[in-house]
């Protein structure tokens, strides 16, 4: 038989990635564990890039699936009524909307985080009658043609030609002294700016894949009234940042705002399965029917695992108690690492939180360690210098405890 990774290396397309950096053959998972076709175990710090939150194969997701399943429940079912999507909606009001007064609406966009940004940007152009995105530095929101204007990683954008995207600094990209938010005001108050009024500002408050460059509450504040003062929607991404990774449900939750949009994937099913949602506040919802679609939009499995999810997590405050405790532990351990290197920064927040390696180098040697002692950990920033802790959320201590010991061997031996 051909070697697994020959096959991988002949049939795949080059522009595989992950298994370049984690190079197993992994035919198991479990709550924050991995398994490899030898029986190697790894503690996952990497969590689906964001799409486990609670772990691989919870078992009441997995009991309710498989139910689902023996009964010959619908599989995919576009975007017609099933039990599944009306379970869905019913908790996602009951445990997430309603008790934060957010009155919007849910558009099931497709399958994955880049479908629900590109129809947020199509909405706002058609609900304001304008073309121009204000973006900001180091954002990732995936990598259709739409969304991958606004994101700013020369990497994946290429050389290749992206419209309509205006892209300003980010909080603190210019260091203390420069107010961005107000430089945002000056420009779209300025008719000789040669910024055209925008349709929408789109935002992540963490930027994850940017390296967890975290937004300041007064300039969030001061970028949420300069949108309406000059008519422009606010995109909130919170794809990667949303699903109780900062925190709460949404990344925005302690900070007294209200998105006009809000982009939700990966977590969102609880399960690994692809599921997305535009959420719309109603004044804003302009589509006529038909006007956006997808095949996909209708993952009666991953509808199914969600509402699992909701119910079991976001019913009573427990999971949000434990993912603050996690967060400070997971703090307080980099910092002791940060020790041992110069002139280290602690970055992010609540599970989205990481430690600057200040070099690429440091932070892809301290990764690849950590893997050869069986933690999975990725890298993160526009240099890739950023070790990137993202452990499930229902990490258990003892298991969370071993994964920062092993990532402290490696951040030491990085740089010795």
């Amino acid at each position: 038989m051909i070697d697994p990774r020959q096959l991988f290396q002949h049939h795949e397309s080059n522009v595989r990635s992950y298994c370049r950096t984690f190079d197993a053959l992994f035919v198991r998972g479990a709550g924050s564990e991995l398994f490899d076709a030898q029986g190697r175990r790894y503690i996952d710090f990497l969590a689906g890039c964001g799409a486990l939150n609670y772990g691989h194969n919870d078992p009441d997701m997995t009991e309710a699936l498989v139910a689902h399943l023996r009964e010959g429940g619908l599989a995919m079912s576009l975007d017609l009524h099933s039990q599944a999507k009306h379970d869905f909606i019913d908790n996602f009001v009951a445990h997430i909307l309603r008790p934060r007064g957010l009155p919007h609406r849910l558009q099931f966009t497709g399958p994955t985080g880049a479908n629900a940004i590109e129809a947020a940007l199509k909405l706002a152009r058609k609900r304001t009658g304008r073309h121009n995105i204000i973006a900001f530095s180091n954002a990732y929101h995936g990598l259709s043609m739409g969304a991958l204007a606004a994101t700013g990683s020369r990497h994946h954008r290429m050389d290749l030609l992206h419209g309509g995207v205006t892209r300003l600094p980010y909080d603190g990209y210019l260091g203390g002294e420069v107010d961005s938010a107000a430089l945002l005001d000056a420009l779209l108050d300025d008719p000789s700016s040669g910024i055209d009024p925008p349709a929408a500002i789109v935002l992540e408050l963490v930027q994850g894949e940017g390296g967890l460059n975290v937004a300041s509450t007064p300039w969030l504040h001061r970028v949420f009234a300069a949108a309406r003062r000059h008519g422009a929607l606010t995109i909130v991404d919170d794809i990667q940042a949303g699903c109780g990774r900062c925190g709460n449900f949404f990344s925005f939750d302690d900070q007294a705002l209200v998105p006009d949009l809000i982009t939700l994937s990966k977590s969102l099913s609880g399960f690994g399965l692809p599921l997305s949602l535009l959420l719309v506040a109603p004044e804003h919802d302009s589509w006529l029917p038909g006007e956006h679609t997808g095949t996909f939009r209708g993952n009666n499995h991953a509808m199914l695992t969600a509402t699992v999810a909701l119910r079991k997590f976001w019913a009573d405050d427990a999971l949000r108690t434990q993912i603050d405790r996690r967060g400070q532990l997971v703090a307080q351990a980099l910092t002791r690492m940060a020790a041992h290197v110069p002139e280290a920064r602690i970055k992010g927040r609540g599970m989205f939180i990481g430690l600057d390696m200040r070099t690429r180098e440091r932070a892809a040697v301290a990764s690849a360690r950590a893997f050869r002692n069986g933690l999975v950990i990725e890298t993160a920033g526009a240099r890739g210098e950023v070790l990137k802790v993202m452990a499930p959320l229902t990490t258990p201590d003892a298991l969370l405890h071993e994964g920062l010991e092993i990532l402290s061997d490696a951040v030491v031996s990085a740089c010795g």
